[in-house]
């Protein structure tokens, strides 16, 4: 399975967390970070980063599911 991972520009103020948790998966590039791809195979630490983002611009999806941030 995969996983679908998007960070929303207008949200993201590049505080870096994702890219700290995760810097295989999420890189921070000028004023954003951005997905370093869009999908993805099932990793947790893509969950990890969206639940610690201050700004909540990340989002994972399972198919047509939100799956991250987890509630």
């Amino acid at each position: 399975m995969t996983w679908q991972v998007e960070i929303d520009p207008q949200q993201c103020i590049a505080s870096g967390s994702c890219a700290a948790i995760a810097p295989d998966l999420f890189i921070v590039d000028g004023a954003h970070a951005r997905p370093l791809q869009e999908q993805i195979e099932e990793d947790e630490r893509a969950l990890d980063a969206a639940d610690v983002c201050p700004a909540m611009a990340i989002t994972v999806r399972d198919g047509a599911q939100v799956i991250g941030p987890r509630p």
